[in-house]
């Protein structure tokens, strides 16, 4: 891997599981395949970005006996679920006054906590919510934007990006609660999410064309993926906002919800779709994620190869033994993740 060392965030979620399968012998033809297409998508994120500077191991968190571990500063607040709940991540924006408005801080202290995710094996499902009611994210922080050097914009732009990207290949599964506004770089964070559940009420939309400029920390690639290029076209053109029950008949949205009176009605759906995520294998869950997001950027030939190599990973797992055992056992698998 050392030829694509500068690549090395763009390819360690998937890389590992993919050369050093333990039946490599078998699936060799599959494995070659599965490189050789990740190699050229790898050489054209280089070409795109310049490589991805690969960020620190960042800092651990411990497990707590306590109902909730609390980390992040003011803009940010990351609880680690406990008890029945443990697994389960919940990370809070928490920008009042700016509208939960992304910034230099808030970028970095976001990457930051990406990367202690990433690095926690404890960790089954990752909430990205608000703390601020009626607001999900309302994109940059224009009023530090006025305030860049031209030759500024640019680099942060580029750090959002990798921001959207970094959460975007976390290996396990992650989920947008939008009970709120969630418009340009706001929703493009939601996008860059496996699954959005939105309260009925919130408000969507990738607006940067009223401001001459487009979506630039994925949404324009992400949006078409989701919903259809033609949809993708019409929104981002006019840019118009949706609210969460249309979000929900374009498929922008998996779910939608009637808001509570607290305000955190997708919070809630969110926070029991993870606890439909936690009890699955922890590794297979991961093995799964893994080969759809590859796949579906390849041909079925080469996406088929790609799951035949992400199945491999499982078998030779004691939680797969685990597993059988409890099915003919007739009681719940207790999961380790090994």
């Amino acid at each position: 891997m050392a030829h694509l060392a500068g690549c090395g965030s763009f390819l360690r979620p998937y890389w590992s599981a993919l050369c050093f399968c333990p039946y490599v012998n078998v699936l060799r033809p599959s494995a070659v395949m599965v490189q050789t297409a990740l190699r050229a998508q790898a050489k054209q994120h280089c070409l795109l970005t310049g490589c991805v500077v690969e960020c620190g191991a960042g800092r651990r968190y411990n497990s707590t006996s306590s109902e909730a571990k609390h980390s992040g500063g003011d803009d940010l607040s990351v609880r680690y679920l406990d008890g029945e709940d443990s697994g389960i991540v919940v990370v809070g924006i928490n920008r009042p006054k700016a509208k939960n408005a992304i910034s230099k801080n808030l970028v970095k202290m976001m990457s930051e906590t990406v990367e202690n995710v990433r690095g926690n094996k404890s960790i089954r499902t990752v909430i990205l919510c608000s703390l601020v009611p009626g607001i999900f994210c309302a994109g940059a922080d224009l009023k530090e934007r006025s305030k860049m050097h031209p030759s500024e914009v640019g680099p942060f732009v580029s750090k959002a990006r990798a921001l959207m990207n970094e959460i975007g290949t976390l290996p396990v599964p992650t989920i947008a609660a939008v009970d709120g506004v969630a418009l340009g770089g706001g929703l493009e964070m939601a996008l860059a999410c496996d699954i959005r559940i939105a309260a009925s009420t919130a408000k969507m939309g990738l607006v940067e064309t009223k401001l001459a400029i487009i979506p630039g920390a994925g949404g324009t690639q992400r949006l078409p993926r989701v919903i259809g290029m033609a949809l993708a076209k019409e929104l981002i053109f006019s840019g118009r906002t949706v609210d969460g029950v249309e979000a929900k008949s374009l498929g922008l949205v998996s779910h939608v919800v009637e808001q509570n009176e607290v305000g955190d009605a997708a919070y809630r759906r969110a926070l029991d779709l993870a606890r439909e995520f936690i009890p699955q294998g922890p590794i297979a869950v991961r093995m799964a994620k893994l080969a759809i997001n590859r796949g579906i950027e390849v041909d079925l030939a080469t996406g088929l190869a790609i799951e035949e190599a992400c199945y491999a990973q499982v078998i030779p797992t004691k939680d797969r033994i685990e597993g059988l055992n409890a099915f003919k056992e007739k009681r719940p698998p207790r999961f380790k993740g090994e």
